[in-house]
């Protein structure tokens, strides 16, 4: 018989990974949802709602493994609490033990976490640790992926931390709170964390102790700027792509701190007049340290937290805050009087930025290429309290 040659085998190929899909995850009033986007942002699937009828304060996706989920809960009949799911909501369990605050032997007698508003992954060298920031004003720690939390005494129960917190209704809309834990990527002993109010704070050490980092910011006319009492930060940011540059939105303007400085810049000035820098939400751009958006609100003396005249706008910088950009294309013109609370703003990690707003009237609006360009992804929701962005592949 003739000899035959079987053919060569094809060469191995490698498969190509399969692109990153969005997930905006979006904390309301009366519930929490998912929403599932494809990697060119073209469509957008609604997973929810979860604990409907619930205020959810925030929800966040693990970024150690991609698919682990916190929310942050004030039920009406368990009150506050904390659910977590490992396989992206589709099964939440409450935490066994969630954050409390301690009975202390001798000081200022406990409190009563009205509600954890603000949750944080630990370090990436970390894998179970994660931050937790209540109201009224308390930190909170969890080493076991946010089953069981322990209170910091180091804030919780220092008596000039608690003279700084002030009374706990000082007049902050849902209480005053602990906010804005950033954990320095470089180190996961270097802390931050704000208070409103009580100004913003810095830990060396994992949080056994603290220095107030307010030097440079201003306070509201007639108070005294050396009383932390009646410093108000509304939202704190380290950058990403350099963890020495940190941002903040304050009820007295946009400000940046260059470390090792230790002295805010008011960097809002250079907003336009007729808009001013008075807003609570702020996101900075995942790679580059000079670019970063605001929301800003009406901050004039009546304080109608509304967008100013009715015109909603992102305001960009991409020189450190020289100077801003209007970015409105696409979002409404006139009459849109709703304004955006200090966790409902984010922004992906993609090639091409987009961002993400929720605001108080429900709708989610997305702004490709950076803020450019505006269009809106989800209607009647309620209330949105907190937006976060993350991406993953399955």
């Amino acid at each position: 018989m003739p000899r035959t040659t079987a053919p060569a085998p094809r060469p191995a190929t490698k498969r190509a990974a399969a692109p990153a899909r969005l997930l905006v995850l979006v904390a309301t009033r009366k519930g929490a949802w998912l929403f599932h986007g494809d990697a060119r942002r073209k469509t957008w699937t609604a997973d929810g709602p979860h604990f409907l009828g619930h205020n959810i304060s925030h929800v966040v996706l693990d970024p150690r493994d991609g698919r682990t989920l916190l929310a942050a809960a004030k039920t009406g009949h368990l009150g506050p609490t904390i659910f977590r799911s490992t396989d992206f909501g589709r099964r939440w369990k409450e935490a066994s033990q969630p954050p409390a605050f301690a009975n202390p032997p001798d000081g200022p007698p406990a409190r009563s976490v009205d509600h954890t508003f603000w949750l944080t992954p630990g370090h990436a060298s970390e894998r179970d640790t994660w931050y937790a920031g209540t109201s009224p004003q308390g930190l909170f720690r969890s080493e076991d992926g946010g089953d069981t939390w322990t209170p910091l005494p180091s804030i919780n129960d220092d008596p000039q931390y608690r003279e700084w917190m002030g009374a706990e209704q000082d007049g902050t809309p849902d209480g005053p709170k602990l906010h804005s834990i950033q954990v320095d990527p470089r180190d996961a002993k270097h802390l931050y964390f704000a208070m409103s109010s009580g100004g913003v704070h810095e830990s060396h050490d994992a949080g056994q102790s603290w220095t107030p980092l307010c030097e440079g910011l201003e306070v509201v006319d007639g108070f005294d700027v050396n009383t932390l009492t009646f410093h108000d930060p509304h939202v704190v940011r380290l950058s990403p792509a350099n963890p020495d540059r940190i941002w903040q939105q304050n009820h007295c303007g946009i400000y940046r701190l260059d470390r090792p400085g230790k002295t805010w810049q008011r960097v809002g000035r250079k907003m336009p007049k007729r808009v001013g820098d008075i807003g609570f939400p702020m996101v900075v751009h995942p790679r580059d340290p000079d670019t970063a958006w605001v929301f800003p609100m009406d901050g004039t003396d009546v304080w109608p937290r509304t967008a100013p005249d009715g015109k909603p706008a992102a305001y960009r910088t991409t020189n450190a805050g020289k100077t801003w950009q209007r970015m409105d294309a696409g979002l409404p013109a006139e009459q849109a009087w709703w304004t955006i609370k200090r966790q409902a703003m984010a922004a992906d990690a993609q090639a091409r930025v987009a961002l993400y707003v929720g605001h108080t009237g429900g709708e989610i609006w997305m702004g490709a290429d950076g803020g450019e360009r505006w269009r809106c992804i989800a209607r009647h929701l309620p209330e949105i309290y907190a937006i976060e962005a993350a991406s993953f592949a399955r």
